[in-house]
């Protein structure tokens, strides 16, 4: 049965070994997009501000960058499969951290350590760690498929976890629970996610054949890589403008949604952006990794600006689906590109030192975009959020369109 579910979820062309990363990413997914959802409403049920929650966020993001960096460092050293049980342990005790404290010290404490995702897309420890694995488990095109593979199956999991917001609010009106010990269950829920990630990479095979360790981390491709980080590092700080927990705060704010609604909404938004990833590796074959990345994405981010320039609400929902009809098509065709122009040898490195930038960027950000909401410029963020994006998308073609993948 579970060999039969592999087969399934697998690309023609890939390695078993990958089965294990993509079901881990699914059961993270789910906790990751019900928790982006909850989070601004816990934190205000809990007697934060607007500011706090942008600063929650932001630990969040300096956290996965700090050890995604760590992973970067050693991860040529240390068997991935250690690394991956220790985060899912990690995953395990956020969970219970968030669930059990209330006080705003301790929270920022352990959104720093842990590994809650605030944002739309994964920029946890284990990113490197399943970008590295996934990409020894495959070659050339089924490659690219199996990081599409993977990034749909998120934004499905995710898009039902978003849905599954609505849940605490249920509970609190027909099983007697107070809005605060409801608001708790899905970080315990996160915390038992943990848990069952671990089993997971417990039982998980080896992740194809190894290759001998670089000297140095990063070696023939560094200055590919150093451009690729230094670019995606605009798009990251962009997006901590808008990461589901500061959009699912602009809803809940700016049109008084429920969470049902908002919950609906990120549903629809997860099925939409699931569809465009898978259709991605289909496009990049035809126009290439490159030309997917940037002309996606630039009508995406036209849609958030006029988004947040709107005031009707179908009107606006309506631009934000569209947007994310689009705007996650460049995530497999990303990581694909970056796997792609460097060695084999420095992948694990890449997929980190390419990470951590954007990590480290959009970790400033969240916190920017709270203090704008608290000083009455609620749709500021997503305005400036797409026109940096707008940019990052014209740079990025000018300096890699002559800059192609072997075999492409």
């Amino acid at each position: 049965m579970a060999k039969a579910l592999a087969l399934l979820l697998l690309p023609r062309g890939a390695s078993l070994a990958a089965a294990p990363v993509l079901l881990a990413r699914s059961l993270r997914a789910f906790g990751d997009g019900a928790v982006a959802v909850l989070l601004p409403a816990y934190l205000l049920e809990l007697g934060l501000g607007q500011l706090e929650v942008g600063l929650v966020s932001t630990a969040t993001l300096l956290g996965s960058a700090a050890a995604t960096l760590a992973v970067g460092a050693v991860g040529h050293r240390v068997a991935s499969s250690r690394l991956l049980r220790f985060a899912a342990w990690l995953m395990a005790a956020t969970g219970i951290g968030f669930a059990g404290f209330s006080s705003f010290w301790p929270l920022l404490l352990v959104a720093f350590v842990g590994t809650l995702n605030p944002s739309a897309g994964d920029v946890s420890l284990f990113l490197p760690l399943e970008h590295a694995r996934l990409a020894e488990a495959a070659q050339a095109e089924a490659r690219t498929a199996l990081f599409a593979r993977y990034s749909v199956l998120g934004a499905l999991c995710a898009a039902i976890g978003a849905l599954a917001a609505a849940l605490p609010d249920l509970l609190a009106q027909r099983a007697g629970l107070s809005r605060i010990d409801a608001l708790r269950l899905p970080f315990l829920a996160y915390a038992a996610i943990g848990l069952a990630v671990w089993t997971l990479y417990r039982r998980a095979p080896a992740a194809g054949v190894a290759t001998a360790a670089p000297p140095a981390p990063l070696g023939p491709s560094r200055s590919i890589v150093v451009r690729l980080a230094a670019l995606f590092c605009v798009d990251a700080f962009a997006g901590g403008l808008v990461v589901n927990s500061l959009l699912s705060l602009w809803l809940l704010q700016r049109f008084d949604l429920s969470l049902a609604q908002a919950g609906a909404f990120f549903f629809w938004a997860g099925l939409l952006s699931a569809a465009s990833q898978l259709l991605a590796p289909k496009v990049a074959a035809r126009i290439g990794l490159l030309n997917t990345m940037v002309f996606t994405h630039i009508p995406a981010n036209v849609c958030l600006v006029l988004a947040g320039l709107v005031t009707q609400w179908p009107l606006a929902l309506a631009l934000l689906l569209v947007r994310s009809a689009l705007s996650q098509m460049d995530v497999p065709t990303r990581t694909a590109y970056v796997m792609a122009v460097v060695t084999p040898a420095e992948r694990a490195a890449a997929a980190s030192f390419t990470a951590v930038p954007r990590s480290l960027a959009s970790a400033l950000s969240p916190t920017l975009g709270g203090a704008l909401f608290a000083a009455g410029w609620i749709s500021a963020p997503l305005v400036l959020c797409g026109l940096l994006k707008i940019g990052y998308d014209l740079s990025l073609w000018r300096a890699f369109r002559r800059h192609r993948p072997a075999g492409e």
